[in-house]
């Protein structure tokens, strides 16, 4: 592992020299090459799949791919190649009472190691951010995924050519990841993202600093003067579209003097989708469901199970999202500008909508092309990390001889 992380390091460092046109034709190359696999990459899916058939639908269509996924896929690497360079940016300069010249310019990291569960696409859509942000990147995937991650590594890694040592796919077991997040020497970024157990893991054991994609308990809070229409539309979108990913919402808030009109509607919506709903005690009053214990409202389901509670105000809401978040992405839905301001302003999360839903918690949908994963961090990236997050800063000092 040693040996391979120092030949990492250093076709890292080659890569580095190349300019951004050179980057991107590279991007590009792995693009094609996917798109010239997409039988290979099939087959090895279907061993994957297989081997899933025990999970929930919604796990296994976070690991399923098909030709148009794949082809998808290949478009979103084709849209990194084509980002703004996000290397030697200068971001601030200014000379100081010595006459020195100072600028303050982007730089790579340098390695970033990824470990991730379930979904394959990360595999290519990580290697494309990482040589797009002049990076290394070593991949560590999920079990559930080993077959199509190889797969898509190996045609990655061919592609890049003398580049290819700069992505590095490491089928390692738990106790070797132990290791693994210790190489300081070699890494220096590592990005958990999957499920909650994964992500502790990785944060209590890494010597290496770690930007955290965390779950995702998303919530929508249904203000009194939400457009109802709107309101159903929206928290169906959350939750029923793709269940199974981490801006999926998974608590509803409604403002009790809607409660009793609103619920039934938004019921007869999900039963459509087999929802299993999880509601207060008030919320049990007025629509057939589940009763919700406290330990539920925490719960990251990734499934079609959907949380309810009524709430007596915007603070009440707050209380609630304050207390059971996990910082990822929330939205009020309400016509009431003021309300919407104050959402927007008091909740204190990574992403925070007003009348849209939390699946645009995207680095693709923000215009980032893909992205590494949503940090619920608070330190050096938050939100989608895309390109930019990928990189550093150092200062470049220009002088005359001076001394002190």
């Amino acid at each position: 592992m040693e040996n391979r992380l120092k030949e990492l390091k250093k076709v890292t460092k080659k890569l580095q020299i190349l300019n951004q046109n050179q980057r991107a034709n590279l991007i590009q190359k792995i693009a094609d090459a996917i798109e010239n696999n997409i039988a290979k990459i099939i087959e090895a899916n279907a061993i994957d799949l297989q081997n899933a058939k025990d999970l929930s639908p919604a796990l296994q269509d976070r690991l399923k791919l098909d030709e148009v996924r794949i082809k998808s896929l290949a478009d979103g690497i084709r849209d990194i190649a084509m980002l703004k360079d996000p290397i030697g940016k200068i971001h601030d300069g200014w000379s100081a009472k010595s006459g020195l010249k100072i600028e303050k310019i982007s730089v790579p990291l340098g390695v970033i190691a990824m470990i991730y569960e379930s979904r394959p696409n990360v595999t290519a859509e990580v290697a494309a951010l990482a040589i797009k942000s002049a990076n290394g990147c070593a991949l560590k995937g999920g079990k559930e995924a080993i077959n199509s991650n190889l797969a898509l590594a190996s045609i990655i890694k061919n592609s890049l050519g003398e580049y290819g040592g700069c992505i590095e796919y490491f089928d390692i077991s738990r106790d070797e990841v132990l290791e693994f997040i210790r190489m300081d020497r070699y890494i220096d970024l590592v990005v958990p993202r999957g499920g909650e157990g994964l992500v502790k893991f990785v944060s209590a054991n890494s010597s290496i600093p770690v930007l955290k994609h965390d779950k995702g308990v998303c919530h929508i809070y249904v203000h009194k003067a939400a457009n109802i229409q709107k309101a159903l539309d929206i928290c169906v979108n959350a939750k029923c579209s793709r269940p199974g990913v981490c801006n999926a919402a998974e608590c509803v808030l409604v403002d009790e003097s809607i409660a009793a009109d609103f619920l039934p509607l938004l019921k007869a919506r999900l039963d459509k989708f087999s929802v299993k709903i999880h509601g207060c005690q008030k919320s049990v009053n007025i629509i057939n469901c589940f009763e919700a214990t406290d330990k539920s409202y925490y719960n990251e389901y990734l499934d079609f199970e959907l949380n309810l509670k009524i709430v007596g105000s915007l603070y009440e809401a707050l209380d609630h999202i304050d207390e059971y978040s996990s910082g990822h992405s929330e939205a009020i839905i309400s016509d009431d500008y003021a309300a919407c301001e104050e959402f927007l302003s008091r909740v204190d999360s990574a992403c925070v909508y007003a009348n849209a839903s939390t699946r645009f918690s995207d680095g693709g949908e923000f215009g980032f092309g893909a992205e590494v994963g949503i940090s619920t961090c608070k330190m050096h990236a938050r939100g989608p990390v895309g390109v930019d997050e990928l990189t550093t800063y150092k200062y470049i000092i220009r002088g005359q001889g001076q001394i002190r």
